[in-house]
């Protein structure tokens, strides 16, 4: 083989060293290759986790490589190198024993990745709603500031207003004629993301529902948003929890992740190891 595919550079071959297992009868073996097969696909499954080490270091991305490890080194070195460990998957015993012992220990590993995730994501979807989402749903805690708003006034009030990206000049002519008593010239732009831009605007109280009705006809929304002091430093607080509570969990969540990546990795490499051997034991044994 490697002086075939040495020619055209086709492929770099290493030798896959498989020991010699109890095979047992024809009929556990069929038994065996069918339950292989999904135990095959059951593995492969679990190595989500590297994307789960991708996101959790999501500020040193570069340094994600140094994680994805089994037994201590690369991916692709585990397996141009594989070596059977007898320690955990004794080759003496019955095949049925070693399949039913690296089913259990993936088992364990899916139910531990579960619940050590969930509160992970629930966090980073709070989080996300909060910092990520669009104009429309995320906190503005963090973009608006007192003087971007009339507070001191006992008839002007200060909306925002959410414009599409191409509609800013159509904004910019008709808002000050979308209702009456609209203030010239009080239009700021706060911020803006892929979509659209938050715009102020002060108008007099008593038109607000004015206002309302003909941005939409305009395709302008306006965000249920009033400035409170108090309001502002909770949300600001909240932010801040969440984000220590993130910290929190990164580092023993990464440290799960790096130990258990490395474990469903070696069970999913010997688990293909059975099922070559299986395979090839009822393609070519001669049981007459």
């Amino acid at each position: 083989m490697n002086t075939v595919t040495s020619k055209s550079n086709l492929s770099y071959n290493t030798k896959f060293a498989i020991p010699d297992f109890k095979v047992g009868t024809l009929d556990s073996l069929v038994g065996l290759s069918d339950e292989l097969g999904k135990l095959d696909t059951f593995a492969e499954s679990l190595m989500r986790m590297a994307q789960s080490v991708v996101e959790v270091m999501e500020d040193s991305k570069g340094k994600t490589q140094e994680h994805l490890l089994a037994n201590g080194v690369d991916l692709t070195s585990f397996v141009t190198h594989f070596e059977w460990d007898m320690a955990k998957y004794p080759a003496k015993q019955p095949l049925v024993s070693v399949v039913d012992t690296t089913a259990k220990q993936l088992a364990q590993i899916e139910t531990d990745l579960k619940s050590r995730t969930a509160a992970y994501n629930t966090l980073q979807t709070n989080l996300e709603k909060k910092s990520v989402g669009n104009l429309s749903t995320r906190t503005l805690s963090d973009i608006v500031s007192k003087e971007d708003f009339m507070l001191d006034s006992e008839y002007l009030v200060t909306l925002l207003v959410i414009v599409p990206k191409p509609n800013y000049s159509q904004w910019q002519k008709t808002y000050e004629s979308l209702s009456d008593m609209v203030v010239p010239q009080s239009t700021k732009l706060i911020t803006e993301d892929k979509e659209g831009g938050l715009f102020t605007v002060t108008l007099f109280g008593k038109v607000i529902e004015d206002f309302k009705s003909k941005a939409r006809e305009n395709k302008f929304t306006v965000r249920e948003f009033y400035y409170d002091e108090k309001e502002i430093k909770r949300e600001r607080k909240e932010m801040a929890r969440l984000l220590s509570d993130k910290k929190q969990q990164c580092g023993p969540l990464l440290r799960w992740l790096k130990v258990n990546l490395s474990e469903a990795f070696i069970a999913w490499i010997h688990t293909k190891a059975l099922r070559v051997s299986v395979v090839s034991v009822l393609r070519f044994a001669d049981y007459d």
